[in-house]
Order: structure tokens, then C-alpha cells, then sequence
């Protein structure tokens, strides 16, 4: 926020006290937030309050913070201090942003590779804040779902998290990776959640890897899942409130972020279930729809962005593909289709009702310049989102744009198909652009992480894509640059890169 900055740390101040441990003392750990690295200009501090009921993690809101500003913090507890993290607050409201720059992060599965993309991040130094749009982490059990059937390193508990002893466990297994460690300790983060942080193809009623009698109750699961993140994530969520929320960033963009899996209906049976186009069924729930449209308007930040966990530009796949390409497809798309094509009932292409009336109120109240920023599906794509596909591009504008972003690890088509990069999956990938001109990029391949840049004149994202995900040391090169032009609603390819 323009005035306030939320900080996060885990103490262990007992050996018992591990995480999901549920043991250990009540402690008070001491925080402060200074101007600069030395702590020689404290602007805030405090302490807070920590024990097992919140398995020792520490969330404090430092306020009375200057906007758009560095700022330093650590934390104490007796004689140990904490490393040193920096963080950023967001313009005042209304004030001239001249650029925003973000990284861009989904789908990191901690048992597909290690996390180099973060470290890349953290080392730009220029970020005003990280969007992680889902997939913070994984539910599965060791050898359930790794890189090309292989596991990198096993995740632990090993078993799938169904608890909350698991899902805290999880939890603070992915913090000890040095790379995350690096870059929440350099920039702040804004996080949505996806499906894996409950379990795969998650509803508000279920999810499919979730067998009721044999796992418990869905509601029980959760519940878990969420008390776990609202305890072990940097975000001002608590149990029973709603993480779907709307940031500002001064005149230049504002930024709502979507719970899509909360208040969604179950996912179709198939593409073929004419329930996908019923005005009954939704995939964000009647009151979130009711804000996102709100926030979707000509007046206030010029630019609004949306922090969308789940593709919203359709996509049809195309008949003509060989047996093991649409097999690998389908697979990468959720497994369903239409008489043997693939069709990804888990995206917006799933709802369609909720996704006219979304593209009916840009249409209707001639909003522009709004982005979706998108993970998920674990390939980098660049879409304008038509107005009317069937007509596009010969009579049917364009109304607004989706910059999706590759995944840190988890497995793409070309680990599906288990061919080398840039080979079987490059056929696909014209297939799919030819079935759908609207999709202008789309990379099936890489694994990686984008940086965002945001500026009166456009919305810009470079996608940058690692040598080897199982590598701890692989190197990253910009792959592409597309951006949208202000008032456009296009995506168009650029060159150079951000520098």
C-alpha cells in the first residue's frame, strides 16, 4: 500500500517447535522497518505476537511508511536477528508513476527443478513487486508429479497434503530454497492462489485430487490449506476472508487480483457439456464478478491489470494434430475434450457466461487498456481477447489483451512428449495460432519467469526462459517481448529487452 508494507518471517524458538510441529512456547518477536540498510533511520517498529496456533510465522502490517519508497526490515527474537529484507511502498494514490516494473511467476513445483528463475529475479534489483499467480506450491506425494517422471528433489512430507500438518510442512519446505529466500528478500510479493495450494482442479466444492471418504472432507481440506497459506504467505488474508483484493499504484495502474477457485461450480464433465455456456455456472461467484466489473472502468489508474490464476482468451485446439500431440495436449490442458480434441474446462473457456459478461462490459462501457496477467498452464502466450472469436480478425476488436507466463518448473508439452525443446511441440504450437488468430505468441517449451513493465505509453512483458530447470545454477535469456499499446487492446511483438 502507498502508506504501509506487509512484513513476514518464521521463528523456531525451540527445537521442538518445527514446522506442523504444533509444539512450542508463545514467543514476541520484535520487528523494525528502517529508510535505510544500516537501521540508522528506523521509520517503524514493534512487536508481535507468535506460537504454535499460528505454527511461529509472523505477519506484521509496518505502517506511516512514506510512498513510493525503499525501506529495509528485520525482525529479533533474544539474540538472534534475522537477515535483512527490502521492500518497496506503492505511489501515493493519484500521484504520476512515470513505470512500474514487476516480475511475473507461476507454477513452481518444487520436485520438477530447482528455482533459478527467483534467483534471477531477486538479482535485477529494480522490482516494485513480484505477482505470483498460483502454484505457489504442490500437493503431491514424492513420484506423483515431477519433471519428465523423474524427481528432483522429493518433497517432504512424503505424502500428499491432505492435513494441516502437511500443508505447513509443505509450506516451509519451499521457504528453505535459497532462491525464494533471495527474492521475497528483495522485493515485496503480491500472491494469489491457484489450484495446488489446496489440490489439483480445485472447486468450491471439491477438487480432482480429492477423494471424499478416503481424504476426509473437502471442506476440512481447505480449510487446512487455507489456514496454512494465510499463515505462511506475505498477504493480508486471514481465515474466512477473501483474498480477492485491488491495488493501486498512483494514476498509472491499478491491479485486482482473482480467487478463482473459491466460489467456482465444478468444472464441466467434458467440452462437450453444454453446462460450459450456462449463465448459471461460475468461475469467480456472484459478488467477485460483481467487483471485478467494478474495477473494470474508464475512470481512476489508467491501466487496469488483472491478476487472472487461469487463461481467459479462448483457445480451440485443432483436429489435425497426431495422436500424441493432442494425447500431450490434452494432458497439459486438464485432460478433456471434445470428440478426442482438447478442451481445458478448468480455464475460463469453461465458463462462458462469466467470461461474456466480462467481455461485454469492456465492449459496452468502451474500457480500455486492461491486461490480464495469467499462469496456470505452463507456457507462455500473448492473446487479444476478442470481442466476438468468430469474426476475429476481420470484423471483431480486440477488447482487451493476456500476457501469460511460463511456469518455473512444472512440466509443458515438450516434457509430455518428452522430445527436446523447440522440436515436437513447435507443430503444436503453429496449429493452435492458425486455429486461433487471436493468439499471437505461444511457447510450449520453456521454463522461466517474465518481468512486466507498465508506462503511460504501454504494457510491456519480456519472457525470460532457463537453460536447464534442474540445474540450481542454469542461466535465463530473454526468449520474447510483446506489448500492448496504450488504448489498443493488441498485443504486438517487440524487440530488445527490458534492461
Amino acid at each position: 500500500m502507498p502508506g504501509s508494507v506487509l512484513l513476514w518471517t518464521r521463528v523456531t524458538p525451540t527445537p521442538e517447535s518445527f514446522p506442523g510441529s504444533g509444539a512450542g512456547p508463545d514467543v514476541s518477536v520484535r520487528w523494525e522497518i528502517s529508510a535505510d540498510q544500516a537501521f540508522t533511520k528506523v521509520a517503524a517498529s514493534g512487536t508481535a505476537s507468535t506460537g504454535p496456533a499460528r505454527d511461529h510465522t509472523v505477519k506484521v502490517v509496518a505502517g506511516r511508511l512514506l510512498p513510493a519508497t525503499n525501506y529495509w526490515y528485520r525482525f529479533t527474537l533474544g539474540q538472534e536477528t534475522s537477515p535483512v529484507g527490502r521492500t518497496r511502498t506503492a505511489p501515493a494514490a493519484g500521484a504520476a508513476v512515470d513505470r512500474l516494473t514487476f516480475g511475473v511467476v507461476s507454477c513452481a513445483n518444487w520436485q520438477a527443478g530447482y528455482f533459478s528463475s527467483y534467483r534471477h529475479l531477486a538479482a535485477r534489483g529494480d522490482l516494485d513487486a513480484v505477482l505470483h499467480l498460483g502454484d505457489y506450491l504442490y500437493e503431491y506425494a514424492p513420484g506423483d508429479y515431477q519433471a519428465r517422471d523423474v524427481v528432483v528433489r522429493p518433497h517432504e512430507p512424503a505424502v500428499e497434503m491432505t492435513r494441516l500438518e502437511h500443508y505447513r510442512r509443505r509450506h516451509a519446505q519451499y521457504k528453505t530454497d535459497p532462491d525464494l529466500q533471495a527474492l521475497h528478500a528483495a522485493a515485496p510479493f503480491i500472491v494469489t492462489w491457484d489450484d495446488h495450494e489446496s489440490a489439483n482442479d480445485a472447486w468450491q466444492g471439491g477438487a480432482e485430487n480429492h477423494t471424499p471418504g478416503v481424504e476426509g472432507a473437502w471442506s476440512e481440506r481447505f480449510a487446512a490449506a487455507h489456514q496454512a497459506y494465510a499463515e505462511w504467505m506475505p498477504v493480508r488474508y486471514e481465515p474466512g476472508g477473501q483474498i480477492y483484493r485491488r491495488l493501486e499504484f498512483g494514476s498509472l495502474a491499478s491491479l485486482a487480483m482473482l480467487d478463482l477457485r473459491s466460489y467456482r461450480d465444478q468444472q464441466a464433465a467434458s467440452g462437450a457439456d453444454s453446462s460450459i455456456s450456462s449463465p448459471a455456472r461460475t468461475i469467480t461467484g456472484t459478488a467477485q464478478m460483481d467487483w471485478l466489473l467494478g474495477n473494470l472502468k474508464s475512470d481512476g489508474p489508467q491501466w487496469k491489470l488483472v491478476g487472472n490464476p487461469v487463461m481467459i482468451a479462448p483457445v480451440r485446439v485443432p483436429s489435425t494434430l497426431s495422436t500424441a500431440e493432442l494425447a500431450g495436449v490434452q494432458k497439459l490442458m486438464g485432460g478433456t475434450s471434445i470428440n478426442g480434441v482438447p478442451y481445458n474446462v478448468d480455464q475460463w473457456d469453461g465458463y462462458e457466461a462469466d467470461r461474456n459478461r466480462v467481455v461485454r462490459h469492456l465492449r459496452d462501457n468502451a474500457v480500455k487498456d486492461t491486461v490480464f496477467l495469467t499462469g496456470d498452464i505452463h507456457s507462455g502466450w500473448a492473446c487479444d481477447i476478442p470481442a466476438d472469436p468468430a469474426s476475429y480478425p476481420a470484423t471483431g476488436d480486440s477488447v482487451a489483451a493476456e500476457l501469460v507466463c511460463t511456469s518455473v518448473t512444472s512440466d509443458n508439452l515438450d516434457d509430455i512428449l518428452n522430445v527436446p525443446p523447440r522440436t515436437g511441440s513447435v507443430g503444436v504450437e503453429n496449429a493452435i495460432k492458425a486455429a486461433n488468430p487471436h493468439v499471437k505468441y505461444l511457447d510450449f517449451d520453456s521454463h522461466g519467469f517474465s518481468v512486466l513493465e507498465v508506462t503511460p505509453a504501454g504494457v510491456r512483458m519480456d519472457w525470460y526462459v532457463l537453460a536447464e530447470r534442474t540445474d540450481p545454477g542454469s542461466q535465463a535469456t530473454r526468449s520474447t517481448s510483446f506489448q500492448v499499446q496504450s488504448t489498443s487492446g493488441k498485443v504486438t511483438r517487440m524487440q530488445g529487452g527490458l534492461q
